[in-house]
């Protein structure tokens, strides 16, 4: 079969949105192409008409692209074009479709970090129990204790490094029951 493979350059118009398809789960977004032209006559440059494309994307290419784009983010589209003919309200409507091989940034216009995903080998990875106790871990344990064993003492994602003080204004040493009680009410 005959496909006609396109590679368009264009701006991200919107943000990935994971839809559910018969085929599974993809993830879709729109792109916008203003192709420039020299104008002749009055020896400038000038914007041609914006086409916008719906690109679609499934597998790995779609969870990574979750991650990889935002909106306005110059991309490079490789892919096979689809036209879909539409009837509504007694009208037709023609739109173009790209089901995406490979997505990227325009490094023409901007730099990118590139992120090798790899995937965790299933036996490797922890078990929620044990994902569940340390987090209830972190919600009772003072950071006095967590510092006392070398670990960070803010919250996940708080950048304060200040020890937690208790009512009497002087820093907690609870936190090792605390844990216990947590552990142990996980398990």
């Amino acid at each position: 079969m005959n496909e006609t493979m396109v590679t368009l350059v264009g701006n991200a118009a919107s943000g990935p949105v994971e839809v559910e398809t018969p085929r599974g789960g993809s993830v879709k977004f729109r792109l916008a192409v203003q192709p420039r032209y020299f104008h002749r006559e009055k020896e400038t440059w000038a914007d041609g008409p914006t086409s916008f494309y719906t690109v679609w994307t499934r597998r790995t290419l779609a969870a990574n692209l979750t991650s990889s784009l935002s909106i306005g983010e110059p991309v490079i589209v490789h892919g096979r074009l689809r036209i879909k003919e539409e009837t509504k309200d007694d009208r037709r409507r023609l739109s173009a479709e790209v089901e995406a091989v490979a997505v990227g940034h325009d490094l023409n216009r901007g730099t990118a970090a590139f992120r090798k995903v790899t995937k965790a080998d299933p036996r490797l990875v922890e078990p929620a129990a044990v994902r569940a106790a340390e987090a209830a871990l972190w919600a009772v344990e003072s950071p006095v204790n967590r510092a006392a064993r070398g670990a960070p003492t803010g919250a996940p994602g708080d950048p304060s490094e200040e020890p937690f003080t208790g009512p009497s204004g002087g820093a907690t040493d609870d936190g090792v029951n605390q844990k216990k009680k947590a552990v142990s009410a996980v398990s």
